[in-house]
């Protein structure tokens, strides 16, 4: 029986100001792993809305901001709450027709291994 995770990250997924429109759209690839931290970067000059379902609206992030949610960083490799293997994110601009024009957003996501 192992008494430590170690805290291993996913590669970093991001969507250009470029393509980001008054539509929900993926932000990059579903996860790979259960997932016990997130950090949602909003690096454009708009403010970005959020998904975990790509229908409704759920984490507002105002331009050069950021968010970080420690699900569970702190438990067993099986205890906890987690984002699901496969689940994805999705962004949207927040207000409709305002578009970033530069910077994009961010997800970077982190997963627990026994050592």
């Amino acid at each position: 029986m192992s008494l430590a995770i170690r805290l291993m990250p996913e590669t970093v997924r991001s969507v250009a100001f470029g393509v980001i429109g008054n539509v929900y759209m993926g932000l990059g690839t579903a996860m790979t792993r259960p997932i016990r931290i997130i950090v949602l970067q909003n690096l454009t000059d708009e403010g970005l809305m959020f998904s975990f379902n790509g229908v409704d609206d759920h984490l507002p992030l105002h331009s050069q901001s950021s968010l970080v949610l420690d699900i569970t960083s702190n438990k067993t490799i099986s205890q906890g709450f987690f984002i699901a293997e496969g689940a994805r994110f999705y962004v949207k601009a927040l207000v409709p027709g305002t578009f970033p024009t530069l910077g994009a957003a961010y997800l970077t996501t982190f997963y627990g291994v026994e050592v």
